[in-house]
């Protein structure tokens, strides 16, 4: 899941250039106590200026605000108000930027150094050796214009077709992130091989209307299902054989789909969480902290107030109630376990209307309380749930333990729950699994983990369920 970090909106600021070749991608290790976070300082140039972006690895966030960007003498200047933090920094070589970083009265030395263009060598090159359309399709019932992109083996045929659905988070039809583009790579794959893919952008995101931040997973759902229903109006589409693939968030949309509706004839989760969302949260949270040598107390220590916090979302009536509740507790642990954590010159008051907002929007209070695990017991149709070993963000063991129990309840015989060794969340070969080398491992998604949705793919397209 890519959502539960530090909130920073996305923003394209414009720049004005002093002459130096500031443009390209810099990085910068931030050291906060024991935590180092990784930032990265994305700018482009345009006719006009420059456009910029940055963005945190370590905190799964692409897109972080900023605002009063300067770039004059070799001084490059920028704010984020919304979280009280400048950068000032001066540019002493062409790979090099010296400078400091302040947020609430801290101030940490921040140097910036210019990356290498990363590679993504399994990002296919155009001209593709299939059919390819951009297309638009509407969920009625919200209102909302979906844009996506078909990708068939032909321009004329009958194919087994499958959407792919996305994790949390506003992703575009690539599922971009980091770098890395998943589902261009996946539907890139499974059209040479023989599939009709249609992947989409997020409502609210990319080419696609809506609102995303007032949105839930139930909503995503329905929009997932308004692309079923515009696939069985294309006379490429083989009508019996409609799949889904969602990963991580997706992978919770897909059985959901599949339960309401017929038209569904086999679904392929990729790290698709079987608890309930609080319950996923914190052990995300614990794993993510091992994986970046947090000490088991303090992680233990920041599970249990988490844990309050969850609590009090989850058994409250209303978003009303929720943030009453939730106000009063962070007013008292600011006295006590999270005394340590109020920032040098950060306002309580600020803090915590920060937390009760972040924790009432409509997807956390949905996600919160969702429990998979009751629509897999309802599932019929056939399943196959991978999972990477080293997954931080869907632990594979616990969830796929629970995916398991779950369709077992549902009597399915036709499901398949994996655990691929040495991968992560985005079923990349990695070595930790921890968010931060997402952006560093060139590779998008592991050819064993494509073969094994391919394999199955195929068998589904031949079977007569």
């Amino acid at each position: 899941m890519n959502k539960i970090a530090l909130t920073l909106l996305l923003n394209l600021i414009a720049l004005i250039s002093s002459g130096q070749n500031i443009a390209g991608t810099w990085k910068g290790d931030l050291k906060i106590q024991s935590v180092t976070l990784e930032l990265v300082l994305n700018i482009q140039k345009t006719d006009s200026g420059y456009l910029a972006t940055m963005d945190s690895p370590d905190q799964g966030t692409k897109g972080i605000p900023v605002s009063d960007l300067s770039f004059d003498q070799s001084v490059l200047r920028l704010s984020i108000p919304a979280i009280g933090m400048t950068y000032e920094g001066k540019m002493v070589s062409d790979s090099l930027i010296t400078g400091t970083f302040k947020q609430r009265g801290q101030s940490l030395p921040l140097n910036l150094e210019r990356a290498a263009k990363s590679r993504r060598p399994q990002e296919p090159l155009k001209p593709y050796p299939y059919y390819e359309e951009a297309v638009h399709f509407e969920n009625k019932a919200a209102g909302i214009q979906l844009a996506g992109t078909l990708s068939l083996p032909e321009q004329k045929g009958t194919y087994p077709v499958v959407v792919l659905v996305s994790g949390s988070g506003p992703q575009n039809r690539d599922e971009e992130l980091l770098g890395h583009k998943p589902f261009l790579v996946l539907a890139d794959f499974l059209t040479r091989n023989g599939f009709a893919v249609l992947r989409y952008d997020d409502r609210g995101t990319a080419a696609s209307t809506g609102n995303f931040a007032k949105a839930t997973t139930r909503d995503f759902a329905d929009d997932a299902l308004a692309a079923v229903a515009y696939l069985r109006t294309r006379k490429e589409i083989n009508k019996k054989k409609i799949g889904i693939i969602g990963h991580s968030e997706g992978g919770v949309i897909a059985p959901m789909m599949a339960v309401q509706s017929k038209d569904i004839a086999f679904i392929v989760t990729l790290a698709g969480p079987g608890v309930p969302g609080a319950s996923l949260l914190l052990q995300q949270q614990l794993a993510i902290a091992a994986a970046n040598g947090v000490a088991p107390e303090q992680a233990e220590k920041s599970n249990k107030v988490n844990k309050a916090l969850y609590d009090i979302v989850v058994k409250s009536a209303d978003e009303k109630e929720a943030g009453q509740q939730l106000n009063s507790y962070l007013k008292q642990s600011f006295k006590t376990e999270l005394a340590a954590a109020i920032p040098a010159g950060a306002s309580e008051d600020a803090l915590i209307q920060k937390y009760v907002t972040e924790l009432s929007s409509p997807w956390i209070r949905y996600f919160l309380k969702y429990d998979p695990s009751k629509d897999l017991e309802r599932l019929s149709c056939p399943i196959l749930a991978l999972f990477g070993e080293k997954d931080v963000q869907v632990p594979a063991k616990e969830n796929a333990e629970a995916v398991r129990n779950a369709l077992q309840k549902a009597n399915n015989s036709h499901a398949s729950v994996l655990e691929l060794p040495n991968l992560n969340h985005l079923f990349q070969e990695c070595s930790t699994g921890a968010p931060q080398e997402y952006a560093t491992i060139e590779q998008t998604i592991s050819p064993k983990a494509l073969t094994e949705i391919l394999n199955w793919l195929k068998y589904q397209a031949k079977q007569k369920h």
